[in-house]
């Protein structure tokens, strides 16, 4: 059996930049669940399929074959065989992945492959659902959060750390019909489970993060270990 950690939060919440930091102190795999949704996103951009139409989703996600593995101890996404990292984190990509993710035929291969992963391997998962329905028997489960500014602001400023223009304001408008659609939608929608941990970081900093979940990880896997 294996160990495995399963984080979940709004967007903007910082999931990804922790969990990949307590994955490294914890020797833990860390499987970006979000990317994989991403990937299948970017291919419906790419093919041009019109978002608002559920039955093109269905008809095009059976045609794109996503797959991961690491390289050099950075975990790599495929598409179709291409490594498409490079174009997953961008605000388009993002916003479409949060409209294609709930398709039941788009979640359910996805979800297969998770939990693939985490039956063989001791992992650390972030996502909407991992608590509530990937891993519902996760060791540890934490839900990570902070307040729709604070989130808004942390976007804000990495996006202008890269020179991109962007308005603060608008940006905190897409996180909060971001919220909204992922609490709302029909199938796994997005919420605290009810065993996991909740950790509000709108009062802290990155490295507070990093100790504190860190801490909750070791504190599971000696009571796991008994």
């Amino acid at each position: 059996m294996s160990f495995n950690v399963a984080i979940d939060g709004p967007a903007g919440a910082g999931k990804s930049t922790v969990a990949k930091a307590v994955a490294k102190e914890m020797n833990l795999i860390y499987v970006d669940t979000g990317a994989m949704y991403r990937a299948m996103a970017l291919y419906m951009l790419r093919e041009g399929v019109n978002l608002k139409n559920p039955e093109e989703i269905i008809e095009k996600c059976g045609k794109a074959e996503i797959t991961m593995r690491y390289e050099n101890g950075i975990q790599v996404v495929f598409l179709n065989g291409e490594n498409v990292n490079p174009y997953l984190r961008t605000e388009e990509v993002g916003e479409a992945a949060s409209i294609t993710s709930p398709v039941p035929q788009v979640r359910e291969n996805i979800v297969r492959l998770q939990k693939e992963l985490a039956a063989g391997t001791d992992c650390i998962m972030d996502g909407r659902d991992i608590g509530t329905c990937v891993l519902p028997g996760a060791q540890l489960k934490i839900y990570l959060t902070a307040s729709s500014q604070v989130r808004a602001k942390r976007r804000y400023d990495e996006l202008m750390a890269k020179g991109e223009a962007c308005d603060l304001e608008l940006i905190k408008a897409g996180i909060e019909e971001r919220d909204y659609r992922d609490m709302h939608r029909e199938m796994s929608p997005l919420k605290q489970a009810e065993d996991a941990v909740l950790v509000d970081t709108s009062e802290m900093d990155r490295d507070e993060v990093i100790s504190e979940l860190t801490r909750l990880c070791r504190q599971a896997f000696a009571s796991w270990k008994g």
